[in-house]
């Protein structure tokens, strides 16, 4: 039966005999609501929302359970006397209805037990934060090694931090791999060291070597190691990011209108430099031998405050093992005279690597240079300045940037401290912690006064060896040119 008042030409009333539900909304019917709905006592639950009716609704159809009228022109609403829709909630009978109730219950479900495994496992990370043991998954590494508080990185991790290892963010190159600038999500600004050729003995014992001793040595003047990353091709070195680079880069490398080192900041790096020194010496149990001290691995933070850096070459020894070593690493000019011809390091060996550094910081020249050979025969900066310093030369030893800005004194102490750790025989130099206190003022005249002597005694006898190996008037490299005769 359909109702005059219902006009929908797509819409075929169906029969109203007992019916329980009718949903017809949405259905663009226009008109009034039939009278005849309002007769129909099996009636429980009607939908009309959302067509074009009416005028008045018959008032029996507000006693149905549950109703909605919304979105026509009826009697009902704010300003009548019954609410377009019932407060009762529509029955769950749909299948969609029960399968969203089912899923949600699951999903809160699974939803509690995450957070709760998530906080036991940041519980435990958070009681084994000062010693955590790392382990490589199977096929990249099977030793256990102790990384107290340093992150383990993902590869993605790195990869996106410098761009995919990109060539304009590559700060330097060592003698494992090249050293990339990156940041990270947070903003954090890191370098990376890449180590390339972690498969060769050197290569990967300088990754563990490295790891080990940054886990071990912590000071206001040591790098400090952030994290790392090992898969099964490479070995990564996570570093924080120095802003002014090293001390080299400010020395000879600053690009125009940069700030250069002046002589307080030099005083800087003299005294923490040393003291970075002294702790791994001294304060390191075993101690720790860096092997490569130079300016270049001395790095600058923000505040141009000095950090030894670059344990790519550092050993370990063990105070009651020998430290002789089968491959000698370092720097050319840089290195010990002992270390160089028997291959065996020391503390001392470190102390002669300081001394020429500091002449690096006083001179602003490299440890070796080839252009020299142009006015002079000393191509080693260390023979340079003991010829300058014999002389009394004093203002051509001095780096030529400072202009003329710098403390006299200071400079003579400095390059006094500097010969002193450059003397040919290790026993003869002073230890890390005889330097800092040089530096402090405490303990440099003694020294310097006997230097004085053992220098004076070393060069008359080097004249005395020259004079005896001069060749005379005859030597046949010394006649002057004899006329041959003629032809016979």
């Amino acid at each position: 039966r359909k109702s005059a008042g219902w006009r929908n030409p797509s819409f075929s009333w169906p029969s109203f005999e007992a019916p329980t539900l009718r949903i017809l909304s949405q259905n663009r019917l226009s008109g009034t609501v039939p009278d005849t709905l309002a007769t129909i006592s099996s009636l429980t639950d009607i939908r009309l929302a959302y067509n074009n009716l009416s005028g008045p609704i018959p008032a029996q159809l507000f006693q149905v359970a549950r109703y909605n009228f919304s979105g026509n022109n009826l009697t009902c609403g704010a300003n009548f006397a019954h609410p377009c829709a019932s407060s009762s909630p529509y029955q769950g009978s749909s299948r969609g209805s029960k399968i969203g109730v089912v899923l949600g219950t699951v999903g809160g479900v699974i939803g509690l037990l995450i957070i709760g495994a998530l906080f036991i496992i940041c519980n435990g990370r958070r009681k084994g934060h000062l010693r955590e043991v790392f382990v490589d998954v199977s096929g990249e590494d099977d030793r256990r090694i102790a990384f107290g508080q340093l992150k383990r990185f993902a590869w993605r991790e790195l990869q996106l931090a410098t761009d995919n290892f990109s060539e304009k963010n590559v700060l330097g190159q060592g003698g494992f791999g090249k050293v990339y600038k990156g940041a990270l999500p947070d903003g954090t600004k890191i370098a990376v060291k890449r180590l390339t050729d972690y498969e060769s003995p050197g290569g990967e014992a300088a990754f563990l070597r490295e790891v080990e001793l940054i886990s071990v040595a912590v000071h206001r003047n040591l790098l400090r190691l952030i994290g790392f990353c090992t898969t099964q091709t490479e070995r990564l070195l996570v570093y924080p990011f120095m802003q002014n680079l090293s001390v080299a880069y400010r020395l000879r490398e600053f690009k125009p209108g940069e700030p250069i080192l002046d002589w307080n900041a030099r005083k800087r790096v003299a005294i923490g430099t040393a003291r970075g020194l002294e702790y791994l010496h001294e304060h390191c149990n075993p101690k720790i031998i860096h092997r490569d001290v130079k300016a270049a691995n001395v790095l600058l933070d923000e505040g141009f405050e000095p950090v030894v850096g670059d344990f790519g070459l550092a050993k370990l020894v063990d105070v009651q093992k020998t430290s002789v070593t089968t491959q000698v690493r370092g720097t050319m000019g840089h290195i010990a005279p002992e270390y160089l011809s028997t291959g065996k390091s020391s503390e001392r060996t470190d102390v002669f690597g300081y001394g020429i550094m500091l002449l690096e910081v006083v001179t602003g020249q490299r440890a070796i240079d080839f252009s020299r050979l142009e006015e002079e025969d000393d191509v080693l900066l260390l023979d340079h300045v003991k010829k300058l310093q014999r002389e009394g030369n004093l203002d051509a030893i001095v780096d030529r940037n400072l202009n003329n800005s710098f403390d006299r004194q200071e400079v003579e102490m400095m390059m006094q401290i500097a010969l002193l750790c450059t003397q040919g025989s290790p026993e003869d130099r002073p230890s890390m912690s005889e330097v800092v206190r040089m530096l402090e003022g405490e303990g440099l005249a003694e020294r310097w006064e006997e230097w004085q002597q053992v220098e004076v005694t070393r060069r008359e006898d080097y004249e005395r060896m020259q004079q005896r190996f001069d060749w005379g008037e005859d030597s046949i490299y010394n006649q002057d040119a004899i006329e041959l005769s003629a032809g016979r």
